[in-house]
């Protein structure tokens, strides 16, 4: 099978092309990444195999991205088309074949999920327009986490309110967290899931952590909406509510207002007021911006905050992986965030952890923790849902 993946962000596009011989024998044929969407600085990355022509200048929206993407494909020929959806709700706890009713739940979730649900819904209309006979396959970020025990999925707030209107915890990032447990898995030597006690640590602009037991995801930082849990690049994550009553009643703010405070000027960017991604923050605090250092505690704060709860949730820890662009490639927030949890069994190798690339051991073989970066990869996973679904 031919299968291709698109991965929409808010405002960027990665894809890969798989040729599929087996759920595990998948190579990729062609690949790349539009970034900057609806900018003037939008950028097209492809690999060298692409010879058609990029004209960046015509791309305005997620649509002209994902044309752009089958275009440049075309003609060989694709048998099906991955799409990754980050809010699938209660109806969707596995891939779903795209039919107008699917369409229709999808946009319903948007209000969950606004920026992300409705970039991949403007992918699936291009591809339902360029290549409407194509199987297409949406897979859903919330359907890892449909296995969370009511104890950590409920809020506590009146039953047959939460039940009469959904509102309870899906989390997000699950297609990442499976594959990322999974290859920790083999990190750490073991063949089956059962038994295990995994924490991965998807840290990017949007962040998030699991805990796994079996396989299975039994509790997530992020809850309703991708706001809960971490401090991230410009969410806030984790706040008191009756500060959003303070906000309204107090200072008079609109739902509009509290929710462009809390998603797009807070986090890293509000801590720091100077910028949300971790690179310039760790440049400005070696330079000794204090804001900056501080807005990078409270980032590795809450992080090893969550690892010591999910420790307890889970009665132990096997191995802990780091994934994402921030968790990848930041030996300094990595190294922030493992300091004090010696208690847990954790005993981080500075040097491996400053030299990692790629999927690198960065503890001491004597700790009852292990600890891995590995590098996500939610295409590929993506794809092997696909190829199942389909076969």
């Amino acid at each position: 099978m031919h299968i291709l993946v698109l991965n929409a962000g808010s405002s960027s596009l990665k894809y890969q092309l798989f040729d599929a011989r087996t759920e595990t024998q998948m190579n990729v044929t062609a690949s790349g990444v539009v970034e900057r969407i609806g900018t003037p600085g939008v950028s097209v990355r492809t690999d060298a195999s692409q010879s058609n022509p990029v004209d960046a200048s015509a791309i305005h929206s997620m649509q002209d991205a994902a044309e752009l993407v089958f275009r440049q494909l075309a003609p060989p020929p694709i048998d099906a088309i991955g799409y990754r959806v980050v809010h699938g709700g209660d109806r969707f706890d596995e891939p779903a074949r795209i039919t107008s009713e699917v369409v229709e739940d999808i946009v319903a979730l948007s209000e969950l999920a606004p920026l992300h649900n409705a970039a991949a819904l403007d992918c699936i209309l291009a591809g339902q327009r360029l290549m409407p006979q194509t199987t297409a396959v949406a897979v859903f970020d919330t359907s890892f986490h449909r296995t969370m025990p009511e104890v950590a999925r409920r809020y506590a707030i009146p039953r047959q309110l939460a039940d009469q209107h959904h509102l309870h915890r899906f989390g997000f990032h699950g297609i990442s967290h499976r594959y990322v447990s999974r290859q920790l898995l083999k990190c750490i030597g073991r063949s089956s899931p059962a038994g295990s006690r995994l924490i991965t640590c998807h840290l990017g602009n949007g962040a998030s952590l699991c805990a796994i037991r079996d396989g299975k995801s039994i509790d997530t930082s992020m809850g309703l909406t991708p706001l809960e849990g971490l401090i991230m690049g410009t969410r806030s994550g984790d706040v008191d509510p009756g500060l959003v009553v303070h906000l309204m009643r107090v200072l008079k703010m609109s739902a509009d207002d509290i929710d462009d405070l809390l998603n797009h000027r807070s986090g890293l960017l509000g801590l720091s007021g100077r910028s949300a991604d971790v690179r310039d923050l760790e440049n400005a605090a070696s330079g000794g911006d204090v804001n900056a250092e501080a807005a990078l505690d409270a980032f590795a704060y809450r992080c090893r905050k969550y690892i010591g709860a999910y420790a307890a949730a889970l009665g132990g820890v096997d191995g802990i992986a780091f994934a994402g662009g921030v968790g990848e490639h930041s030996s300094g927030v990595r190294g922030r965030i493992l300091r004090g949890l010696e208690f847990l069994g954790i005993t981080l190798d500075t040097q491996r952890n400053f030299s990692a690339t790629g999927q690198s051991s960065i503890s001491i073989g004597s700790g009852n923790v292990s600890v891995w970066v590995i590098p996500t990869d939610e295409e590929r996973q993506v794809a092997e849902e696909v190829f199942r679904f389909c076969c």
